[in-house]
C-alpha cells in the first residue's frame, strides 16, 4: 500500500483579523479531536467547500437553518419556562392558563355585525313601505 502524502504552506498574516482568528483557532484547537494542524485545517476545508456546494444547489439552505435554529430557541425557552413553573402537572398549569384567559373581541366582528343589523333595518323599512 502505498501512501501519498503533499506537503504545503499556510501563511497567516497576524495583522489581519480573519487570519489572527484563524491561527487563534489553532492554537486552542481540542488537541484530542484534531491531533494536528493538518486534521483541523483538512476540516475546515472540506465543511468550507461541502457547504457552499449544498447552497448552491439549495439557495434557501441558509435561510432554513436560520428559522431551525430559532425554533430550538423557542422550544429551549418554552422547556425552561414549565421547569421554572409551579411543582404542578404540565396539564394543570396549562388548564390553569387556558381558564384565566380572557379572549378580546374582534373590532371586525363587531363593524360585521353592525352593518349587518343596519341592512336589517333598511330591509325591514322598505318591506314596512308596502
Amino acid at each position: 500500500m502505498s501512501r501519498r502524502i503533499v506537503s504545503t504552506n499556510i501563511r497567516f498574516n497576524l495583522e489581519k483579523e480573519t487570519d489572527r482568528t484563524a491561527w487563534e483557532y489553532l492554537q486552542h484547537r481540542d488537541k484530542k479531536q484534531y491531533r494536528s494542524y493538518s486534521r483541523a485545517v483538512i476540516t475546515a476545508v472540506n465543511d468550507y467547500f461541502e457547504r457552499r456546494g449544498r447552497l448552491v444547489s439549495d439557495p434557501y439552505l441558509e435561510t432554513r437553518e436560520k428559522e431551525d435554529a430559532f425554533l430550538l430557541r423557542v422550544l429551549e425557552t418554552i422547556r425552561a419556562g414549565f421547569d421554572h413553573a409551579a411543582p404542578v402537572g404540565t396539564a394543570n398549569t396549562l388548564l390553569n392558563l387556558l381558564q384565566n384567559f380572557q379572549p378580546q373581541p374582534a373590532p371586525i366582528a363587531n363593524a360585521v355585525q353592525e352593518e349587518q343589523q343596519e341592512a336589517d333595518d333598511t330591509a325591514l323599512d322598505f318591506v314596512d313601505g308596502f
